[in-house]
């Protein structure tokens, strides 16, 4: 989960210093053909900003699904572990059900007759 969350944080982060770098530009005292010129190299910048992103979403979701794998794995082999030790007692439980039913069962045993 946490690889998750610092996936979402660091897009956040991207986006939120691409709108805030935007918001300065525009409320910043320059004149009207500067502005244009810092927005156009801005603009310029968005699609290396975006491929940027992307790979850091990928690479979260790449890290995400590893550890999805690992801990799924994990998960079958107590699984089995368990299933194996249920057996076990279940037989063992058997055993002794089937030996003290066999002792209540049998008949005394008595001196024969003459």
């Amino acid at each position: 989960m946490s690889t998750k969350r610092s996936g979402l944080f660091i897009g956040g982060l991207l986006v939120g210093s691409a709108i805030g770098a935007v918001t300065g530009l525009l409320m910043a005292p320059r004149t009207g053909k500067e502005t244009r010129q810092i927005l156009k190299k801005s603009a310029d910048a968005l699609p290396e900003l975006a491929e940027d992103l992307s790979t850091s979403v990928q690479l979260q979701a790449d890290r995400l699904s590893e550890s999805a794998m690992r801990n799924w794995d994990e998960t079958l082999i107590k699984l089995k572990e368990a299933i194996a030790a249920g057996l076990e007692a279940t037989q063992r439980e058997r055993q002794i059900l089937s030996s003290e039913t066999e002792a209540e069962v049998s008949p005394p045993s008595r001196p024969p007759l003459r």
